[in-house]
Parts: C-alpha cells; sequence; structure tokens
C-alpha cells in the first residue's frame, strides 16, 4: 500500500521559516516527479513546487526565493523549507507523486497525502 504522510505544519509568525516533510512508504518513486501543492480556505489547491528524479526544481512565483523543494532519495522523503513566510502562504499544504510530464497538472499526479496545515499570523 502506497502511502505518503507529511508532517511539520504548524503555526508560524510572519517572517519565520517551517520545513514539511513527506515520508513516502509502499513503493519507491524512481523517475517519479514529486510536489507540494496547497489549498487556502476558500480557494482550489494550487501548485507550489515539484522536483524530478533528475533534481530538476519548479517553484510558482510567488514562493521563488523562499521557498525550497529537495528530495532523499535513499529516505524516500521529500521535503520543503519554507522560509520568510507570509500570510498568505496559510494553507493545507500536500504533497504527491506521479509521472508528471506537466509538473503543475494536478490530475497527472497518482499519488497524495492527507495534508499537514500551515498557519502563518501576521
Amino acid at each position: 500500500q502506497v502511502q505518503l504522510v507529511e508532517s511539520g505544519g504548524g503555526l508560524v509568525q510572519a517572517g519565520g521559516s517551517l520545513r514539511l516533510s513527506c515520508a513516502a512508504s509502499g513503493r519507491t518513486f524512481s523517475n517519479y516527479v514529486m510536489g507540494w501543492f496547497r489549498q487556502a480556505p476558500g480557494k482550489e489547491r494550487e501548485f507550489v513546487a515539484a522536483i524530478r528524479w533528475s533534481g530538476s526544481t519548479y517553484y510558482t512565483n510567488s514562493v521563488k526565493d523562499r521557498f525550497t523543494i529537495s528530495r532523499d532519495k535513499a529516505k524516500n522523503t521529500l521535503y520543503l523549507q519554507m522560509n520568510s513566510l507570509k500570510y498568505e502562504d496559510t494553507a493545507v499544504y500536500y504533497c504527491a507523486a506521479g509521472r508528471a510530464l506537466r509538473v503543475g497538472d494536478q490530475s497527472l499526479y497518482e499519488y497524495w497525502g492527507q495534508g499537514t496545515q500551515v498557519t502563518v499570523s501576521s
């Protein structure tokens, strides 16, 4: 059974940092894209960042230079380092895995975690 389990969310003041983790189990994700998405209250879920097996990374414009995505292949774990957090980063953050040619297309991701809440106070 494939599972993606996020952790590391919480409450932080604006300007602070958090590191999200996503532990994958049940299979290895060789040649899979792994990504982070988020859904704020009352909004659609949106792409945040993704990383290919090759190491290529992609970010939505609003988080560039503040967030860093990485993966530990040996541990089958995905990370999202979030710095200089803003109130508008408040959302439930989901990790996902898939053979996504278009990294921002949610429909191309096969596996999803349950989400972790990130709340940034202003």
